[in-house]
């Protein structure tokens, strides 16, 4: 039997949907009613259940992570809070914008990318988190300028190779990378422009919305930027623009096949004026060779035009066989593909606006 789990943040509120051995989808919730959910983690290291993790945002009490380990029927919230800035930084948490689990390399730690802009890790599963004080004090702080939705770490890639080794992504500060386990960092922009900036090329400064990563290389690395798409072989120290091919090189999120080399996964906004589909069609673009070539993905999603916004965590894919491929829209629309992207089915819609899609196979 094979059991596929698909959360859904919203702008109020946590939807779950299972679906067993390709059967019809159920969803309930929400959970955390009224609170933005912009961070989720299924953590399928943690057994016999996943651990879930959520970053909520309660306009009332302020932002938290939560957690279950028996897929949401019940939700533990640490006594103190799980993300806090230390005293030291004169700083407070506005929102937990990533929680991203490790590898089965390092048991127990997860991340967590926070706005202001900054990495806390924990070794206890996400029960707990501790600043990650070099990125914290990198001598390039002072100059990050926060971007249209906050200066906000919301990407993290780890390394199946190497624990010690991570690539975050930040707005507007762009990528870093460590290879001591945040001892130190250095920045990981050569070749992403910011086309906003004097200087289009700094070392820093990049608008980035989201880094995904190829399952079979883990050098190689897929950006989408503020205008541009780029891909990396050398885990960023060179990228290289392959946006040739679709309609529009602006975007927010990206996504990576959990098998096939060289596939990946991005929905083209039409601009950062203009944040709806590209052309009004809604489309994810596959590429199935690192991005040489992409091709339109449209079967079973809707053919009227259509406005429906995805945001940096709203594209993702499972672990399953031919894999998922999910995507939600502000429109609270959430469609999914059982075969890769090749076809497509409406999942839900009328949802508060979805800010974030995570899926795994759990059984």
């Amino acid at each position: 039997m094979t059991e596929v789990l698909l959360t859904v943040g919203t702008r109020k509120g946590l939807f779950l949907g299972r679906r067993r051995d390709g059967g019809t989808w159920a969803f309930d919730g929400p959970h955390f009613n009224a609170q933005a959910v912009y961070s989720v983690a299924i953590d399928t290291r943690h057994g016999p259940a996943p651990r879930l993790l959520v970053g909520g945002d309660s306009a009332h009490w302020g932002p938290s992570v939560f957690h279950s380990d028996d897929l949401g029927r019940s939700w533990t919230e640490p006594k103190r809070p799980a993300v806090k800035f230390p005293e030291f930084t004169g700083t407070s948490l506005e929102r937990v914008w990533q929680l991203r689990p490790a590898g089965p390399e390092a048991p127990g730690v997860v991340y967590a990318g926070t706005e202001p802009a900054a990495l806390f890790r924990s070794e206890d599963g996400g029960e707990s988190f501790e600043l990650v004080r070099p990125l914290w004090e990198h001598p390039t702080r002072s100059r990050w300028v926060p971007g249209g939705g906050g200066e906000g770490l919301h990407t993290i890639v780890t390394d199946p190779r190497d624990p010690r080794v991570l690539t975050v992504a930040v707005s507007t500060a762009g990528v870093f990378r460590t290879q001591d386990g945040g001892a130190s960092w250095a920045p990981a922009n050569n070749g992403v422009a910011a086309v906003f900036l004097p200087d289009p090329n700094p070392e820093f400064g990049q608008c980035v919305h989201k880094i995904a990563q190829d399952p079979a290389d883990p050098d190689r690395l897929y950006l989408q930027n503020h205008w541009g798409v780029y891909r990396s072989d050398n885990a960023g120290q060179q990228w290289t623009d392959i946006g040739a091919g679709l309609p529009s090189t602006f975007g927010f999120a990206a996504a990576t096949h959990p098998r096939r080399a060289g596939t990946a996964y991005v929905f083209p906004i039409t601009a950062d004026s203009d944040r709806v589909p590209a052309e009004n069609k809604c489309r994810v673009f596959r590429t199935e060779d690192a991005g040489r070539s992409w091709e339109p993905l449209s079967a079973g999603l809707p053919r009227e035009a259509h406005y429906g916004t995805v945001l940096r965590d709203a594209l993702c894919t499972d672990d399953a066989d031919p894999a998922g491929v999910y995507f939600g829209n502000r429109n609270g629309e959430v469609h999914a593909s059982a075969d890769d992207g090749d076809t497509w089915r409406l999942l839900a819609s009328h949802l508060p606006d979805v800010l974030c899609v995570r899926a795994a196979v759990i059984g």
